[in-house]
């Protein structure tokens, strides 16, 4: 909780929310957003072609200034991917392609499309790439203008740089560059959109507090930083990550069901703390609903999984995506709604074992994987438990023109034969 009374509607339900972990000057921002609308931004690198859940506390953030009638600017790494920011990652990122990136950028937008609205208004989101100007820059010319107002010892003291430097790997002197150019683009953002506040998650603190001290060197502005806190589940895991990896907002890379399946199996400890994270539902209703306890608390999680989804792929997938887990759940039907993948004739004429039926169905992640999910008896084909991993599988196995694979009770996914 803030210990500034926060007077400006946006801060005080971003602090009723718990989105606020750090911030260079909570009174001083509040007074300025409180005088009028305040630009902000956040920046998002392209190293995938989807965002992903770990992304959605930063959008939601930006959803929040656009509520409160502000201007939010989402900005997009097409410079900075070039280099990959090193903050607490164990080792450099592989460089991109020039097309590999493209692809990525053109995905990126395409997310960020599904969560804000982008226009002319003057709430309305603006969408930027940092490649505008970061590709035009010369090097002594950046050097000599921004080069000579960092320090390298403040720099080697962000923890961020220090945890790459206790390891052999080490940091490169490409990625030492990832800082300056960040805070390039605040000061730039700040020349071209009056943006005078960065956000971002808390593990970029250093990076935002060094774009701050440049506009204050360089153009003598006052601009803000605040950071959301790093969300984990309650069990300690990272959010957003799952047995088979990150949980995408693109419905290409995850279908919709998919989608809400991974809010609805949150665990019982952090449903109103993720309600108030990833929902646009009242804070009073978001803790009334956390509050809730036993059987009650699994309708709690699908109005998670509903709202969280609405937000993404819009109201009536998300119903649908309800529906279908209604009918699979409680009906115990097959509906065509179900995620799916299609799966060569010649695989089932042949025979298939089981293990690897369901290791390269991708329902789990590998064959031993597959072997360990029939051993303990979480295995279901049509319904039916799998008890020998070596069963042979074939077109004697189809039901209604399909295979229904199951990993548990929550995971359901049909094989369509081609």
């Amino acid at each position: 909780m803030a210990e500034h009374a926060l007077k400006s509607p946006f801060l005080k339900e971003a602090d009723a929310r718990g989105y606020i972990f750090q911030c260079t000057d909570l009174a001083a921002l509040d007074e300025a957003m409180c005088t009028g609308p305040v630009t902000g931004y956040i920046g998002f690198d392209p190293t995938a072609d989807s965002l992903h859940v770990g992304n959605a506390l930063s959008i939601m953030m930006l959803r929040l200034m656009q509520k409160h009638g502000h201007r939010p600017i989402a900005l997009m790494g097409g410079g900075t991917a070039k280099i990959g920011d090193p903050s607490f990652r164990d080792e450099a990122r592989a460089l991109m392609s020039p097309e590999k990136l493209a692809h990525n950028l053109g995905g990126i937008e395409v997310s960020l499309r599904q969560f804000l609205d982008f226009g002319s208004g003057r709430s309305d989101a603006i969408l930027v790439n940092n490649a505008d100007w970061l590709d035009r820059l010369s090097y002594i010319d950046l050097l000599q203008d921004v080069g000579v107002h960092f320090s390298i010892s403040r720099m080697l003291s962000f923890e961020s740089v220090k945890q790459r430097l206790d390891r052999e790997q080490g940091l490169t002197f490409l990625e030492f560059n990832y800082s300056i150019l960040q805070s390039y683009d605040f000061r730039e953002l700040n020349r071209r959109h009056g943006a005078v506040l960065q956000m971002g998650g808390s593990d970029q603190w250093g990076n935002i507090v060094a774009g701050i001290d440049l506009a204050r060197r360089t153009d003598g502005k006052q601009v803000f930083g605040l950071t959301t806190p790093l969300v984990t589940t309650a069990s300690g895991a990272k959010m957003g990550k799952s047995a088979n990896g990150a949980t995408w907002v693109s419905a290409e890379k995850l279908p919709v069901f998919e989608y809400w399946q991974f809010w609805r199996n949150t665990e019982d400890a952090d449903v109103g703390r993720f309600l108030k994270f990833f929902t646009d539902l009242p804070v009073e209703e978001c803790e009334r609903l956390g509050a809730l306890q036993g059987a009650d608390i699994n309708e709690a999680k699908k109005v998670l999984a509903t709202e969280a989804t609405a937000i993404c792929h819009g109201r009536d997938a998300a119903q649908a995506a309800a529906e279908t887990a209604r009918q699979v759940f409680e009906a115990g039907t097959l509906v065509a709604d179900l995620p799916s993948r299609d799966l060569p004739r010649s695989a089932l004429e042949a025979g298939i074992p089981a293990f690897r039926l369901f290791g390269e169905s991708g329902l789990v992640a590998t064959n031993s994987e597959a072997r360990r999910l029939i051993r303990g008896g979480g295995a279901r084909l049509n319904d039916l438990p799998v008890q020998d991993e070596n069963r042979v599988i074939g077109l004697e196995d189809i039901v209604d023109g399909v295979l229904k694979l199951s990993s548990g009770k929550k995971r359901h996914l049909l094989l369509k034969p081609v």
